[in-house]
């Protein structure tokens, strides 16, 4: 900054003035750049921005989880702290199209289940989770692959955290239950040989799981229509 002073100094014999210029050039610590204010006031916009970004990428979580549960029979929580990039394209690669693996925050995943039949599944909301969708209702045959690569790669630590099957929570220790439940095939293959037995055959199988029942029933159907097509 620059500023030009003017001083007059006394005279012992005259009382005339002397006017004469003085300049000074100096910095007021006083005044803050143009540039630095102009930072400090585009720093809260930055932040406002990073944030909404953020909020929109969560809430597109939020609705990608919610699309997966759409016609959704199991939904799995896996522990996948230490597994490499690589290795979850290599697992990718290996599950069947019907089954996706979602990588999602607890508290996002939570927030998609709330108020849903999903709920069940929040005793898997800590730790590192992904997420396994099976949209079929070949449930064995969703779980086997990861199954196959755990023990390949040696991933004992990253075992399933938990699963909700027909609205019911299975822990850790009861995931051999899903993972040992009869095939369509398998099933039909019971309803057929008990319809070619005693009565009480039929009532066994009636009386199984709903599940299993309703399972047997729309694979009867579907070989009824089958067969009266055949006779057209």
């Amino acid at each position: 900054m620059e500023a030009t002073l003017f001083s007059s100094l006394p005279s012992s014999s005259s009382s005339q003035s002397y006017p004469f210029p003085l300049k000074s050039h100096f910095n007021n610590p006083f005044i803050i750049p143009v540039h630095t204010h102009s930072h400090l006031k585009s720093k809260p916009r930055t932040l406002t921005i990073r944030s909404a970004i953020s909020r929109t990428k969560k809430e597109e979580t939020v609705e990608t989880v919610k699309q997966q549960l759409e016609d959704c029979y199991l939904l799995a929580g896996i522990s996948y702290k230490g597994l490499t990039v690589k290795q979850f394209r290599q697992l990718r690669s290996q599950l069947p199209e019907t089954t996706k693996l979602l990588v999602a925050k607890n508290n996002l995943v939570l927030k998609a289940i709330e108020g849903t039949k999903w709920e069940a599944l929040k005793p898997c909301m800590k730790g590192m989770n992904a997420w396994l969708f099976v949209h079929s209702e070949e449930i064995p045959a969703a779980l086997k692959p990861y199954r196959a690569f755990q023990k390949e790669k040696k991933l004992e630590e990253n075992d399933f955290t938990g699963g909700v099957f027909e609205g019911k929570f299975y822990g850790p220790d009861e995931f051999k239950t899903l993972e040992n439940l009869p095939t369509r095939a398998e099933i039909y293959a019971q309803f057929l040989g008990s319809l070619k037995g005693p009565a009480s055959a039929v009532v066994g199988t009636i009386q199984a799981p709903a599940r299993n029942l309703v399972m047997v029933l729309q694979a009867y159907v579907k070989k009824l229509e089958e067969e009266q097509g055949g006779s057209q």
